[in-house]
């Protein structure tokens, strides 16, 4: 239990970090986009990472036991943000911007269960 407890404490350390570290870099490059660019990227990038290691697991004994700790539960858990997801919404809804916060949420939600899809399809 508390190796358990470390391993997705580890790979959630190591996602938030990667979160931080890709959000920064597209917010210094894209200025006042339409829409959070930086959460919609992170969210659908953890989608087809937890797809890729779901459709892995099957054939991985360390990735059953041990790396879905670390890597699906850890990493994509601290990567992939719905809180952020969540606020950058209503911040764009109380900006007047409902149509931007449902077209965010629309291809957050799509994009995100395809990617998860075809990240398990990619695995096989």
């Amino acid at each position: 239990m508390l190796r358990a407890f470390l391993l997705v404490g580890l790979g959630g350390a190591t996602g938030s970090m990667a979160r931080y570290g890709i959000g920064y870099a597209i917010s210094k490059y894209l200025h006042n986009p339409l829409y959070p660019v930086a959460t919609f990227s992170i969210n659908i990038i953890g989608s087809l990472i937890i797809g890729i290691l779901f459709g892995l697991s099957s054939r991985s004994q360390w990735l059953q036991v041990t790396g879905m700790y670390l890597l699906a539960s850890g990493f994509c858990g601290g990567f992939t943000t719905f809180s952020t997801f969540a606020l950058d919404n209503v911040d764009l809804m109380q900006k007047g911007q409902s149509w931007v916060a449902i077209t965010y949420t629309a291809l957050s939600v799509a994009l995100g269960l395809l990617l998860c899809r075809a990240g398990i399809w990619l695995a096989g």
